[in-house]
């Protein structure tokens, strides 16, 4: 495959990637912007995002289960699916958004897709790969966050002059292209024959399919104690993008303050996500993510001890160490330690881990900071973060790491 070649599968699936990121700032970084616009309470707010993000997280696995079975639907037609309801469901709160249980009920909806379809575009990728469509996964992954970066630095002042109905047209623009670009992406074989049943493109695929957890847990059980760590680097992780306005604030800082962190943290992933490939040549996937945890960690330690914005900044700039090598190292440990019949449902427990590890952080942090303060409220996620990091060596180090693979 000649370079142009390799360009054109890159460029396709980074547009995947970059409207997936732009629909995500619209759904999941403005979520409260949205709702509290629209008559709910900062309560009502909490609610339905933790509705949302623990049917993510059972979910998941469940779609996984069924793309990894031979059959009709695959990761490009479950993509497409998933924009689809997501666009019809923008649309709809087009017009009901004056009723709170409609809004609701389509906000978790759209809310948890698009984290649900989040793991299968990593499969994709791999799965393409597989197929001889060589691309840049970390470059592609990179402009996804660049796109999130740029679409962050907008956003805020098209809802001053627009209202927060931009946001659902946004999503309806995103998520059409998003049907165009995805439907179009078709393997060699598909483009050649027009047939993407599984069960007639892969034929040899003879693997045992762990749909059952405890055979899953069985199986891979490294993995699954890394799982635990993942939740841990990511309720500290959580703790800081939700509650960073608070701490923002306590050092002096505020809502133009906030714009400039979420955009350097954002816009820091890309040349670590775009070399990441180069560096996984050279150190295992599994000391990465390791290193990744202790990046984490670092992240919000700095800020216990933070007294100023320069201070904030820094400790964002370890963005570039923590979910940025984690994002890309832990999609190639999962293909590398994993069977096909697996890939799917191993990229979706890490989403669910990721998920959960958020809930967790909702529901907890935000009752520490209204009674015992910030500084409480970073010292917990720094000591969550320290025992995750723990829990990474103990499973990605040495013999147990030799059990997954």
């Amino acid at each position: 495959m000649n370079k142009v070649q390799k360009g054109f599968w890159t460029l396709r699936y980074t547009l995947i990637n970059a409207l997936y990121f732009a629909a995500f700032c619209t759904i999941h970084a403005m979520a409260a912007v949205y709702l509290l616009a629209n008559g709910f309470t900062n309560t009502e707010v909490g609610i339905l995002l933790a509705a949302a993000n623990i049917t993510s997280a059972l979910c998941q696995p469940i779609i996984a289960g069924i793309i990894d079975k031979p059959g009709w639907l695959t990761n490009r037609r479950f993509i497409i699916i998933a924009v689809t309801v997501i666009m019809i469901g923008s649309a709809l709160l087009m017009v009901l958004n004056d009723n709170k249980v409609m809004v609701f009920i389509i906000y978790v909806i759209i809310y948890m897709i698009q984290f649900a379809y989040q793991p299968v575009m990593t499969a994709l990728y791999f799965e393409y790969k597989k197929a001889g469509c060589n691309i840049y996964y970390g470059l592609a992954r990179g402009l996804g966050s660049a796109s999130f970066a740029v679409t962050s630095a907008f956003i805020g002042r098209l809802i001053e002059s627009r209202g927060v109905g931009i946001l659902q047209i946004i999503n309806v623009i995103t998520m059409a292209l998003s049907v165009l670009v995805v439907y179009t992406f078709k393997k060699p074989m598909e483009e050649k024959t027009e047939i993407s049943d599984k069960s007639k493109d892969e034929p040899l695929k003879t693997e045992d399919t762990h749909n059952n957890v405890i055979d899953f847990a069985r199986t891979y059980p490294a993995f699954m104690i890394f799982l635990l760590a993942t939740v841990c680097f990511y309720f500290a992780h959580n703790m800081i993008n939700d509650f960073m306005i608070q701490i923002i604030r306590n050092l002096g800082g505020g809502e133009k303050e906030l714009g400039y962190s979420n955009f350097l943290q954002a816009i820091l992933e890309l040349p670590v996500m775009a070399l990441i490939g180069i560096v996984l040549k050279k150190i295992s996937s599994g000391k990465m993510l390791i290193l990744s945890g202790a990046a984490f960690f670092i992240k919000i330690l700095i800020l216990i001890f933070a007294t100023n914005m320069a201070m904030m900044y820094l400790s964002q700039s370890m963005q570039l160490f923590a979910y940025a090598v984690f994002i890309p190292a832990v999609a190639y440990y999962v293909n590398e330690t994993m069977s096909d019949s697996d890939q799917v449902k191993g990229q979706a427990y890490v989403t669910s881990a990721i998920t959960i590890g958020g809930v967790f952080s909702n529901l907890i942090s935000g009752v520490i900071l209204d009674h015992l303060g910030i500084k409480i409220m970073l010292i917990t996620g720094t000591a969550v973060c320290a025992a995750g990091v723990l829990i990474a060596v103990y499973a990605l180090g040495g013999k147990r790491q030799q059990e997954d693979t």
